[in-house]
Order: C-alpha cells, then sequence, then structure tokens
C-alpha cells in the first residue's frame, strides 16, 4: 500500500534567514523568509516552526499565507537571538495546483551566521539557507 502513494519532492522553495536592519529598534535582526523560485504559484500555505535542543522547547508557531506568487518570497518570522542555539524548525506544507506538498527544513543549532550566508535565490540578498 505505501509503495502506491507518491509523496512529490519540493523544488524550488526555501526557508532562509536574512539580517535586515530594523528602524523601529536601530539593530540588526534575523528574519525568516519563504522564498518560492518555482515557475507555479503556492496555495494554502502553512508554516509551524519551533526551535529545540536537550531539554529546551521554544512554543509552536503557526503562520499561513493564502498565496504566495511564483518568483517572490515571504517573511515568516522574526527569530530573537535566544533562539538561534537551537535547532530551529519550519515544517512547510502547501500546494501546487492538486497537489500537498510537505518538507521540513533546518536550521541547525548555531547556524544562523553571518559567515554562513550566501546569495539568495530571487530575494537577491545574502541570508542562510535551511536546509
Amino acid at each position: 500500500m505505501k509503495k502506491d502513494i507518491d509523496i512529490p519532492k519540493v523544488k524550488n522553495v526555501y526557508v532562509a534567514a536574512v539580517k535586515e536592519f530594523n528602524q523601529d529598534f536601530r539593530t540588526y535582526d534575523w528574519n525568516v523568509y519563504l522564498i518560492n523560485d518555482s515557475n507555479d504559484p503556492l496555495e494554502t500555505v502553512l508554516i509551524v516552526s519551533e526551535g529545540r535542543k536537550d531539554d529546551v522547547v521554544t512554543s509552536k508557531m503557526r503562520h499561513s499565507l493564502k498565496l504566495l506568487p511564483y518568483k517572490s518570497y515571504a517573511k515568516i518570522e522574526f527569530l530573537e537571538d535566544s533562539v538561534l542555539v537551537l535547532n530551529n524548525y519550519f515544517m512547510v506544507t502547501f500546494f501546487i495546483g492538486d497537489t500537498l506538498y510537505d518538507k521540513r527544513f533546518e536550521f541547525p543549532a548555531d547556524s544562523i551566521l553571518e559567515d554562513n550566508a550566501v546569495l539568495l535565490p530571487v530575494f537577491e540578498k545574502e541570508g542562510v539557507l535551511a536546509r
């Protein structure tokens, strides 16, 4: 039975952390973005995020987007400095047409650093890509 279930692979969809200047607080903060580098819009996007390491677990955050157009991006959430030492997970579920896609993206503990930044697709800024 399981062999009959086709689970499609997520391609050209990324989660990235970008360090940006916050005008209100005059600080540099890490913000997480969902990037759609595919040729199809993502519909009914659901994102559940949490951080964990050993006995420390953060609250689960839930986000949704009705539509993320192709070749675009959307801000998901702000990452407070104290969670950067944790493994941060982003479970992303969405539809392309009638097909459901699902992927868990991970930022390993202490991986969100400017030294790990690369040029991001679509976004045209530097940031750290989740695995």
